[in-house]
């Protein structure tokens, strides 16, 4: 399973984003999508998993929840805007990890991209994708692009989309 994953694009796509993921089995979206525009031309691409982040109003959270668990090649998978890190969960989410870990936590909000494991919990994986869109502090837009195959995540590419400007 090819999976394409970005967060905070704030209402930004570009024709470089499209075709980096218009090969993937599935997009996930770690919330702050803009609009829904941006989820439905994502959706055109392939099958789409999202949470909706802080920024996002009511026509994103009609499509998106604030926090989705789900199971892809035997991978269990955690994903919300607003998460935290490894030692520094957010509370909304840090019960859930502690008492069930996902193999897989993903979350956005902070613009600064992270792949980092999580030793204390069974080898828990976080990824925060950083920011693909235009708008906030970063300097550089990215994104994370993997493969799910029997249960663990292989072949993990940061890519980086250009400067935020």
């Amino acid at each position: 399973m090819k999976i394409g994953l970005l967060s905070d694009t704030h209402s930004y796509l570009d024709d470089q984003m499209l075709r980096l993921l218009s090969d993937r089995d599935e997009i996930w979206h770690a919330g702050d999508f803009g609009t829904a525009e941006v989820s439905e031309r994502l959706r055109e691409l392939a099958p789409l998993r999202g949470v909706y982040g802080n920024i996002d109003g009511q026509d994103v959270r009609k499509l998106h929840p604030k926090v989705a668990r789900f199971e892809v090649g035997g991978l269990d998978v955690l994903m919300t805007h607003t998460g935290g890190y490894p030692g520094k969960y957010h509370p909304d989410v840090r019960d859930i990890i502690k008492a069930n870990p996902p193999g897989l936590f993903i979350t956005g909000h902070s613009h600064i991209l992270k792949v980092m494991t999580d030793k204390n919990l069974r080898n828990l994986l976080h990824i925060n994708p950083g920011a693909a869109g235009r708008h906030g502090f970063h300097q550089m837009r990215t994104m994370v692009r993997f493969e799910v195959r029997e249960g663990q995540v292989r072949d993990l590419q940061v890519i980086e989309l250009g400067k935020r400007a």
